[in-house]
Order: C-alpha cells, then sequence, then structure tokens
C-alpha cells in the first residue's frame, strides 16, 4: 500500500492512489471486507432457494397433473378427489381437523422424547459396557421385526385407549435407528484424542463428555432425522388400534363414510407435521454443531472479496 506524509494531520496517511485502487485503508479496512456479509447472507438464501426450487416444481406438476386427471378423466369424487376439492373440504372441516390433530402431535411428541431420553441413556451404558452391546442388541433387533399393525392392538388392549400406548408405539417405532446410530458415532471417536485426554488425566466419564458424544453427533442427527419421519406415522397407527381423537380416527371416519377427500385432507396434515418436525431436526443440528457452520464458511471466505 502507498503511503504518504500528511503535513496538516502530522501522520501517515493513505495515498490517493491507493483510495483509487481500492486497496485497504490505514484502519485495516477494505472494501470486500464490509461487502462480505451481505454477499454471505445472498449467497446462502441463493442456495437454499436453489436447493427447494426442483422439489417445489416437481410437486407443484404433481399437482396440476392430478388435477387435470381428477376432472377429465371422469373419475368419481368419491374415487379420487381433486386436489382443489380436498383443499376446500380441508378448510370447510378446518374446526374438525384441527381438533384431531392437537392429540396426535401431542402423542408425537411425547414418544419421541421417551425414545430420544431412552435412546441416549441406553447407548451411553453400551458405550461404557461393551458386554451389554452383545446382550442388547439382538432384542433390539428383534422389536425391529414386530409388524406395528399386530402389536398395537395389544398394546393398547394392556395399557388402554388413553396417551401411554401411544407413545409406547411412537416409541418403539423411533428407537432403534437412533441408539444405532450414536453406538457407531462412539466407535467412530479418533484414538488419539481420547489418548490424548487420558494422557492429560480425563477419566472415562470426561472423555466421553469430551471426545465420544461430539464425535457421535453427526451419526445421530442422521438417525434422528430417519426417526423423526416415524414419528407421526406410528402415533396414527396407534390411534387406528383405538383412540377417542386424533387424525388416525379422523382418517377411519372420514373412510367409513366413504370421504377419500377428508382423508387426504388428514394425510396432507400428517405430512405437513412430519415436514415440521424434520425441519425441526435440521435447525436443531444447524446450531448444535456450529463447527461444521464454520467450516462450510472457511471454505467459502477465500473466494470472497476477491476481483
Amino acid at each position: 500500500m502507498a503511503v504518504s506524509f500528511d503535513p496538516m494531520r502530522g501522520r501517515d496517511a493513505p495515498s490517493p492512489i491507493s483510495q483509487e485502487r481500492g486497496e485497504p485503508s490505514a484502519i485495516g479496512e477494505s472494501r470486500g471486507a464490509v461487502q462480505s456479509p451481505p454477499l454471505r447472507g445472498r449467497s446462502a438464501l441463493t442456495s437454499a432457494l436453489a436447493k427447494l426450487a426442483p422439489a417445489a416444481l416437481a410437486f407443484a406438476l404433481l399437482l396440476i397433473a392430478w388435477e387435470l386427471y381428477a376432472r377429465l378423466g371422469g373419475i368419481a369424487p368419491t374415487v379420487l378427489p381433486a386436489p382443489s376439492r380436498v383443499l376446500t373440504q380441508a378448510w370447510e372441516n378446518r374446526a374438525a381437523l384441527a381438533d384431531n390433530t392437537l392429540p396426535t402431535i401431542r402423542a408425537t411428541l411425547a414418544g419421541f422424547a421417551c425414545s430420544l431420553l431412552a435412546a441416549f441413556i441406553l447407548s451411553a451404558l453400551v458405550d461404557f459396557l461393551p458386554r451389554l452391546r452383545r446382550a442388547m442388541f439382538p432384542l433390539l433387533i428383534a422389536s425391529q421385526t414386530l409388524p406395528l399393525v399386530a402389536i398395537a392392538p395389544l398394546v393398547v388392549l394392556w395399557f388402554g385407549f388413553g396417551l401411554l400406548p401411544k407413545i409406547l408405539l411412537v416409541a418403539l417405532v423411533t428407537f432403534f435407528p437412533m441408539i444405532v446410530a450414536l453406538v457407531e458415532g462412539y466407535a467412530a471417536t479418533s484414538t488419539e484424542i481420547s489418548q490424548m485426554l487420558a494422557a492429560m488425566g480425563a477419566g472415562r466419564w470426561r472423555i466421553f463428555w469430551l471426545a465420544r458424544l461430539p464425535s457421535a453427533l453427526p451419526y445421530f442427527f442422521a438417525g434422528l432425522r430417519i426417526s423423526i419421519t416415524y414419528a407421526v406415522v406410528g402415533a396414527i397407527f396407534a390411534e387406528y388400534a383405538g383412540a377417542a381423537k386424533g387424525l388416525g380416527i379422523y382418517m377411519l371416519s372420514a373412510k367409513n363414510n366413504f370421504r377419500p377427500d377428508l382423508v387426504l385432507a388428514a394425510v396432507a396434515v400428517s405430512s405437513a407435521l412430519t415436514l415440521a418436525l424434520f425441519g425441526l431436526a435440521v435447525l436443531v443440528q444447524h446450531f448444535a454443531m456450529p463447527w461444521e457452520r464454520a467450516g462450510r464458511d472457511s471454505k467459502v471466505e477465500p473466494s470472497e472479496g476477491r476481483p
């Protein structure tokens, strides 16, 4: 940077040539540095929209094709209602849909919270006690072979028509992917990091908290995203088996009354709940693993501010 002496100020001042070239000034700021944050924000928004655009376009084309086929194909609305009819009936019956959605949300969140807590506790026990893994995992695998359609009525018969059987069934459906992901994540911890912490005097629990648990987070969130897509389905299956209210009961009642439009409206609500829970899981991962975001930013920064 060219520097000249300013007799009026009595100190060094940046020359006009350096200012015309856009070189850094005396206070260490550059034009590229000032403009990088909004550019980074715009690039993140643009990339997010670019990722969502193909899926949104495919979904819109599917709805258009469905609408045209239902209207022009001579299909009776009691067989295949058009999306416009499903949307209209969903709006007209919004009070009943909302009244039956709340119990499903309650059962889904409660069951998934219990599943999450149990997966973390048992995965930690398995990590501390390797023999427990050999004793427990065959039982866990066997639990996933049970058909939900067959086991749901039995759970309702054993525990009644309240909230408890729904919590148990949601936990049964969502538990296995998370505990497997956590156990595999613990095993992927770098041996060098564990040995270094042990050499510094860290105990087994300290090593688990500082090294093994952070290493398992990417695996855990992968299992979490898989599990959370099954949570709403598990709650609806439990409601099919026996409940007073819920989306499962609403679908069953609409089916018995030959109202496929209301069945599809309830399906759309359950799909929206699943997508919302999946998005929440992605958002939690975004804030729980800031080092991944920092790594992505470090890859973007060298390309910013270049001519």
